[in-house]
């Protein structure tokens, strides 16, 4: 018994005998792309570039796309509509759908796009937080189109995947600064 009790005090002992300093918690390491971009060529009244590292996929034909990038987990919705005197109805219905998602996001930022010379303008909803949508935005000329597009993850956003958020939003932002509309 005696024997028992020195080898479990010897190993307590031995055990303890080195600084412990504990982890601190990790995320898995994520290899990301190289930024890489390629004009579209589509069958509709506009055109961006797109990452080279995403799929463009035909939802239906009326411009309706899914930027996918399946690596990331993530698809870019793209909507495109013609106005018909419709403007109001069409961005209170995207601010409608960006701000379902305020009880889960700890901040929602606005930031406007205007590029006069090619008749670009818009706003992106960039979201904080865990929520369903990463951005949201839509792009306008005010007359005759409307485009719109919600960047989603096959996941929840949360920390893990922070990284790749910030990553596709930077890709959202290029497609936003490289928009045109065919017939300007």
């Amino acid at each position: 018994m005696r024997f028992k009790i020195f080898l479990l005090f010897s190993i307590f002992f031995l055990g303890c005998s080195e600084d412990y300093t504990p982890k601190p918690r990790a995320f898995f390491k994520i290899d990301l792309p190289q930024k890489d971009y390629l004009k579209t060529v589509l069958d509709c009244p506009f055109e961006f570039n797109a990452p080279s590292y995403s799929d463009l996929v035909e939802v239906n034909e009326n411009c309706f796309y899914n930027l996918e990038f399946t690596h990331q987990n993530a698809i870019l919705h793209l909507t495109y509509l013609p106005l018909e005197e419709n403007l109001q109805e069409h961005t209170e219905e995207s601010r409608s759908l960006a701000y379902q998602h305020d009880v889960m996001a700890d901040a929602i930022a606005e930031q406007v796009f205007i590029n006069d010379s090619l008749k670009v303008y818009g706003i992106l909803y960039d979201y904080d937080g865990v929520t369903a949508t990463a951005a949201q935005f839509y792009l306008t000329d005010s007359v005759n189109h409307f485009f719109r597009g919600a960047l989603y993850f096959n996941t929840e956003v949360s920390d893990s995947i922070l990284p790749l958020n910030n990553f596709l939003k930077k890709d959202v932002k290029h497609l936003i600064e490289t928009f045109r509309w065919k017939n300007h």
